[in-house]
């Protein structure tokens, strides 16, 4: 996910992260993406929402997704081993739960045989598609895995881990300290670890005093059993650390690969419908740059059966985007689409769009209409300036704000008056603004200014009164068409009856 750090998976989300998931309807996106995984959900959220702003890691991530897409088939392999660690790892923790050395090694014996086991499919996953990867991200993987578990660093970890099942027994050695008490236990290398069977039987036994334990000697076998699990610590501490080290790795990869594997999940379920998908052309936070062809929605996209209508836009070097028209006709569907091509973006994911080109930007808030407070605590207006006083707290230059239907709830003098000099604020500050409203005088007002190189688009409305849901450029006009829907739902209600 990263060129120089790990993806962390604890990150906590965004202030916002409830409000995003809202008013973008992100949750149609993390399902089709997850497939109804817990896993990959929750992977899901954390990368969707910890956005990055560094172009080079979004190139980064675009280029391991473009091998994902390229073998898929790969992608699957190694994250089907990842996830095999996962759950077969649960078997040992019986066996290394235990408070005594002794069964803290077999268990982490037990772990570090079935780890190399899953390394070595990995390898073997991995060296089949080393040459065809392109990315930096899979050529780095590939290439430290060839290079660190070569086929004779498996030979050594598997002797070792056959050693240390001490099936010949376990030489310690201790010296007296105080009290005659034995000290400084250290566990030895076996003298003849490499004997035959048949050296075994014949080559004599050690050279050194022995002492024959009596097979009714219980207190003597628990004595004994408690100097070998001093000899012992050591070393099954350092296996259990070890094992838990390969099992954090597995874990992480698990992870990063789960999130490629989610994109994967859409990206088949958007080309199966027919809607296209592109890689998106990121620019630096400071520019303002908002180009595209066929921008849709892709949370409406994943839930509904039709094709979507998408839009073509040229809003470069626009600080602010004023959408007004037509009630009903795909403004609020098109501030969606802003929205979540923004967040895709910056998680380093393709886009639901035939071209798209656009800036990162330093945080994204959205400040939508909500219904009236349930609580009676503010009224709705109130409660729409308390929220936007909320998040300038948050707001830094080069952030972008997503405005629908804001400072409605007064009449429309006053809540023009309101949003112009909000945005006034926002612009002075260097806040991208996409703003949809029905706000006459607001919208009249920047459209006269001609500040800030403004882009206005109206939804379009045909001469009958249907919608086409298309965007066009054009000044803002005094009338939202509301009387069509009242001819569409009253009208049709008198005709019926």
């Amino acid at each position: 996910m990263y060129p120089d750090r790990d993806f962390d998976i604890e990150h906590p989300l965004p202030w916002n992260a409830l409000d995003l998931a809202q008013d973008l309807e992100l949750n149609a996106l993390f399902t089709a993406m997850s497939r109804e995984d817990k896993f990959l959900y929750e992977v899901t959220r954390r990368a969707v929402f910890s956005s990055i702003s560094d172009i080079a890691t979004i190139r980064y991530r675009q280029a391991i997704l473009a091998d994902c897409l390229a073998y898929p088939d790969a992608l699957r392999q190694m994250y089907a081993i990842a996830v095999e660690a996962e759950e077969g790892k649960r078997g040992y923790y019986w066996i290394s739960s235990g408070r005594y050395p002794s069964s803290t090694l077999t268990g982490a014996v037990g772990l570090l045989e079935f780890c190399v086991g899953i390394l070595r499919k990995l390898r073997k996953a991995t060296d089949a598609y080393h040459e065809a990867f392109r990315s930096p991200g899979f050529k780095t993987l590939c290439a430290t895995l060839k290079e660190e578990l070569s086929d004779d660093y498996f030979d050594v970890v598997e002797a070792h881990l056959k050693r240390l099942k001490f099936k010949g027994g376990a030489l310690i050695s201790a010296r007296l300290g105080a009290g005659n008490k034995g000290v400084d236990y250290i566990l030895r290398r076996p003298n003849h670890p490499d004997r035959n069977w048949f050296e075994r039987l014949f080559g004599g036994g050690p050279d050194a005093y022995s002492y024959q334990l009596h097979p009714r000697d219980e207190a003597g076998a628990r004595a004994l059993s408690s100097l070998r699990d001093r000899g012992l610590n050591r070393v099954a501490n350092a296996a259990a650390q070890a094992a838990d080290h390969i099992l954090s790795f597995l874990k992480l990869l698990r992870a990063e690969l789960g999130f490629y594997v989610a994109c994967l999940n859409v990206h088949t379920k958007l080309i199966e419908k027919g809607e296209p998908i592109c890689f998106p052309d990121v620019s630096e936070s400071n520019i303002r740059r908002h180009w595209f062809k066929g921008l849709y929605d892709v949370s409406l996209a994943l839930t509904i059966s039709d094709r979507v209508v998408g839009n073509d836009v040229d809003a470069d070097d626009s600080e602010v985007v004023v959408v007004t028209g037509a009630n009903r006709g795909g403004k609020s569907v098109f501030l969606r689409s802003i929205g979540l091509a923004q967040l895709m973006m910056q998680c380093g994911m393709f886009v639901g769009a035939e071209a798209f080109a656009a800036n990162t930007c330093v945080g994204l808030y959205t400040h939508y209409k909500r219904e009236e407070d349930s609580s009676m605590t503010h009224g709705k207006f109130a409660e729409e300036i308390s929220r936007m006083d909320e998040i300038a707290g948050y707001l830094h230059p080069n952030s972008l704000v997503l405005f629908n239907e804001s400072f409605a709830a007064t009449n429309d003098r006053e809540g023009s008056e309101i949003a112009r000099q909000i945005v006034a604020a926002l612009l002075e500050k260097r806040i991208k603004i996409f703003y949809v409203t029905h706000l006459y005088k607001f919208a009249r007002t920047l459209w006269e200014e001609k500040a800030h190189k403004a882009t206005f688009l109206r939804a379009e409305r045909q001469s009958d009164g249907s919608r086409t849901y298309k965007l066009a450029v054009g000044e803002p006009l005094e009338t939202s068409f509301g009387e069509d829907l009242y001819n569409e739902i009253f009208l049709a209600e008198k005709q019926r009856t």
